[in-house]
């Protein structure tokens, strides 16, 4: 990786695209963002390079797979370790969203994974992260 990167207005603009359409050619994104297509994709390049774009996936209905286990996981962050603790949370496929909030706990995450072994090592892998001091994680059970 090489020196920090710090995402403008543009790579904004790309990440936001992204996320609501994953699949989307770089000519659909050029147009869309009144920029060349070389442009997206040199900013993409960019974005992969430095680790701000970490991969690319799919979202599917939260209805779609009612087999898989749901949890929201609770975390404490020691000292000023936040930024990088998101970042590698972020390269966690089963965290679908995260949550910086106020209180007692800095980030809360939404966690689905196909099984509980697959469960339980993403737990692991959470609470190997450098800065992460402490977590509480609840199973959702039924949605009343």
């Amino acid at each position: 990786m090489s020196a920090k990167f710090i995402p403008d207005d543009l790579d904004r603009r790309i990440i936001s695209y992204l996320r609501a359409d994953g699949r989307a050619s770089l000519s659909r994104m050029a147009d869309a963002l009144g920029v060349a297509r070389g442009t997206v994709q040199s900013r993409l390049d960019r974005m992969v390079d430095t680790g701000t774009l970490l991969g690319f996936t799919i979202r599917v209905r939260d209805d779609y797979d009612d087999l898989s286990v749901r949890a929201v996981m609770l975390i404490e962050i020691t000292g000023k370790s936040t930024t990088e603790v998101i970042r590698k949370l972020r390269g966690i496929v089963e965290i679908r969203t995260l949550h910086t909030t106020n209180g007692s706990w800095d980030l809360v995450a939404d966690i689905r994974a196909a099984s509980l072994s697959d469960f339980d090592r993403v737990l692991r892998q959470v609470r190997m992260i450098d800065g992460v001091l402490n977590s509480e994680t609840s199973l959702l059970l039924s949605t009343v």
